[in-house]
Parts: structure tokens; sequence; C-alpha cells
């Protein structure tokens, strides 16, 4: 792949609360790579010790909230694409260089991969083959699984809403609300069925069920479709009822009226 031989090919963004910033894997130094840091340090007065690499480059923040680490780290990227981390994930090399390759196929702004947990088993139900996304297939898109290319997404001014993700109320969908601003502004994204992540079995949008799981993502829906929201909750939710506790509950995320 022809690149700008003083840009590196490849950033790696991790989002990490100061007091985890310790427990990142990181992957082995590659020339083409570079490790970016963004610490969520409110308080500023934990102690971390930042890893003696070369590569590695340190954002220190005074607040909280993944989706505004997310949007430093798209600013201070110096890689043609960008893959996001946390600070539990360990990724698959060879993944990664099979989406690099599909980007340069393509006309993407966004590639999708998937991801395995610790016992190498898929996360989800994948798609088989390559897929366009669309305001429907992304909905269930994790952070870990988005690589992009920095300057599209530049250039289309599309940056994660800071209402959204964990560390605020609205502690989901980041990724799905990032993705369809992104389609929204005219760019393409693809699905490819390639892994490139390892990320252990529980996460924050693994919740279903309670009053304060239905009342994000009824917020979500909100956000991504606007007037046509209900009726696309009433579909969601028919597919989902058997996780949801109780008819009340399924009418209130249908109708976004809670308690």
């Amino acid at each position: 792949m022809q690149q700008d031989a003083s840009r590196a090919l490849l950033t790696i963004g991790y989002s990490s609360l100061a007091s985890r910033v310790n427990d990142i894997v990181l992957p082995a130094p590659r020339q083409d790579v570079e490790i970016l840091v963004i610490v969520q340090d409110p308080t500023e007065t934990t102690q971390f010790v930042a890893p003696s690499r070369s590569d590695v480059r340190m954002v220190q923040l005074d607040s909280k909230g993944v989706a505004k680490s997310r949007n430093v780290a798209i600013a201070q990227a110096k890689g043609k694409y960008l893959v996001f981390a946390d600070d539990d994930i360990e990724f698959k090399v060879e993944g990664l260089d099979a989406v690099l390759a599909h980007f340069a196929a393509c006309d993407c702004a966004l590639v999708l991969g998937q991801a395995v947990d610790e016992q190498n088993v898929l996360r989800k139900n994948y798609p088989t083959q390559i897929e366009k996304l669309n305001l429907f297939n992304s909905a269930r898109a994790a952070t870990y699984e988005m690589v992009i290319d920095v300057d599209k997404v530049r250039e289309s001014n599309v940056t994660f809403d800071e209402n959204f993700g964990a560390g605020v109320t609205n502690y989901l969908g980041d990724e799905f609300i990032f993705i369809a601003d992104l389609l929204r502004s005219k760019r393409s994204a693809h699905f490819v069925p390639v892994t490139v992540a390892v990320h252990p079995t529980d996460s924050s949008g693994s919740g279903w069920g309670s009053q304060r799981d239905l009342k994000v993502r009824a917020e979500i829906f909100t956000r991504v479709f606007g007037w046509y929201a209900p009726a696309v909750r009433l579909l969601f939710i028919a597919k989902h009822f058997s996780k949801v506790n109780g008819l009340r509950n399924a009418l209130s995320f249908v109708l976004r009226r809670f308690k």
C-alpha cells in the first residue's frame, strides 16, 4: 500500500481511565504504527506509569467520557488510519492488516471488523461476507471493531456525540451514532468478516431489560432516527421482546416514556 513516507500507516488510539492505563496490553512495535493513549483523569491525581516506548504518545485529559477521548484521538492521530481501542483490548495484527488492505480497494471512510472473546469465540453473529453498512446493520457496532480513514472523517466534520458513551448518562450508542452521522455525510462504510480484536465477554453493551438500559437505548434511536424513532423502536423491541422484563417496559421503550 502506498503511503506518505513521513506518516504512520495506522494509529491505535487507546482510551483509558488513568487508573487503568497500566492494564493496557500493547501490541509489538511496528515501524508503520503509532500508539496513542488518551488518558481520562478528571481529578489529575491518579498515579500511572506511561509506557516507555518511542512509538507511544500520551495525551492526558482533565475530563471523563469515552466519546470525548475518541474525538481527541481523531484530532491527534498521525496515522492515515485509526483504530479505536479500550484499555482491555488486544488486537489481531493480521486482521488489522486485512482491513487496511480493504481500504486500499474501496472508497470507504470506515471499515468495521469483528471481535472474539477470551475463548476465541466470535462475540456476535457477524455476517459471513463483506456488507455495505447502513442505519440498520450498524447498530451493534463496537468501537474496537471500527477503523477509520482519518482524512475522510476529518473532512466530513463527523465526531463522536459526547452526550453518549461510557462516562456519561447515556452510556451506550456512541459507535452507532458516529457511523450514522458518517453515512449521512455521504461517506461509505463496509463490514469485513475479519477478526481484529479480542475483548472480554462482558461489556457495557451487554445490558438488557432494565429501565436504565431501555431508556438509554430509546435515546439512541431518537438521536439516529428522529421522527421515525418510535416505529424503529417498535420493530426493534418486537425482535428482542424475550430480553425485556415485561410488556410495560417494552411500551415505555417504544413510547420513550419512563418514570
